[in-house]
């Protein structure tokens, strides 16, 4: 199983304000309304509190028929209970579903949640357009779970999890208690409407297109993170810029305004060809800012993935034939940029 898990792993007139935060490709949105698929999110999180009321053994088995691996990697993996192979897993899992930390998590996760229909039709929107661009992609079944702030999404075999406790929305009460571990930076995301975009953004990064681990320049990871983001576009066509890359409006609108400087920043530093991984890594971290850009701490964090996704765009858009598919194949990253003719004032 692989997880995404987020872990501690200027002046604009109104109308530019309105753009930023709209989806900008609207003229890309295709018609998916014939492709008969519907998606409905399994609580887990349901089924798993049943376990607190005996025979809990008999209820355990029809989850594992139920969930499959997921059951396994979730009490193992992400609650750290045990090995399902043992009989002790289920006292430790009872303990845990006992405590009153757990029943106060559960309390609010279902007074946000007492259903997820609005997920459900986000969700069913988006994996169409995964099928409308990739027909033979396997598309996964969807679960929601309460992770402890272990994990905000996991992503499996055949399965992509769900972790309500981190999607609260920033004013959680539980939040402040896990700073440490989740900056505010992060929290400010921790939002019923960022659900769809962590699931999308998952599924294209750890199932679909995942990055490949040998060494590569600072520009072949920005047009690997252009591209996914570029997906995100074509997916997600009703999301704004802002959530899809994570960015408060003030931090996109530091990235727009200073476009320019940022290009020519990584031009002067000859950072585009560097293979030093740990230096490269800065510009495609979470974080408030990124540090040596902007003044007072005002930069927006990860501008490899922004600028990248701008070349990305560019490059589209000067080759309107070439398909997603396409495009996810291109492994020349050079080309892209060549043939983006990116050259932003």
């Amino acid at each position: 199983m692989a997880s995404t898990v987020l872990k501690g792993n200027q002046i604009y007139i109104f109308f530019t304000c309105l753009i930023l935060l709209a989806a900008c490709t609207g003229n890309n949105k295709v018609d998916v309304s014939n492709i008969p698929l519907t998606v409905s999110i399994e609580r887990f999180d349901h089924d798993l509190n049943n376990l607190k009321q005996p025979p809990a053994e008999p209820k355990a088995q029809a989850m594992k028929q139920k969930y499959g691996l997921f059951y396994q990697d979730f009490i193992e993996r992400i609650l750290h209970a045990g090995s399902i192979n043992s009989p002790a897993y289920l006292s430790k899992l009872n303990a845990i579903l006992s405590t009153q930390a757990y029943i106060d998590l559960k309390h609010d996760v279902d007074s946000i949640y007492p259903n997820l229909d609005k997920q459900n039709a986000e969700l069913t929107d988006a994996f169409k357009r995964i099928k409308y661009y990739f027909p033979q992609k396997q598309l996964p079944r969807v679960y929601a779970y309460l992770s402890g702030f272990e994990a905000q999404t996991a992503i499996g075999n055949g399965y992509v999890g769900i972790g309500l406790d981190l999607f609260l929305g920033n004013k959680s009460r539980f939040y402040p208690a896990i700073v440490e571990a989740y900056p505010m930076y992060l929290q400010h995301f921790f939002t019923p409407e960022n659900i769809t975009p962590r699931v999308v953004e998952g599924i294209l990064r750890e199932d679909m297109f995942p990055e490949p681990n040998s060494d590569k320049t600072m520009l072949q990871k920005m047009i690997y993170n252009g591209k996914i983001m570029y997906a995100m576009d074509l997916l997600l066509p009703d999301v704004g810029d802002t959530t899809k890359i994570r960015y408060t409006t003030q931090k996109m609108q530091w990235a727009e305004k200073f476009k320019a400087d940022i290009w020519g920043y990584f031009l002067e530093e000859n950072i585009l060809y560097s293979s030093d991984v740990l230096k490269n890594q800065v510009y495609f971290d979470d974080g408030p800012f990124t540090a040596g850009l902007g003044e007072r701490n005002e930069s927006a964090p990860k501008l490899g993935t922004w600028t990248g996704w701008q070349i990305v765009r560019e490059y589209m858009k000067r080759n309107p034939n070439i398909t997603l598919k396409q495009l996810m194949a291109v492994d020349d990253a050079q080309k892209i940029l060549n043939q983006s003719h990116y050259r932003p004032k």
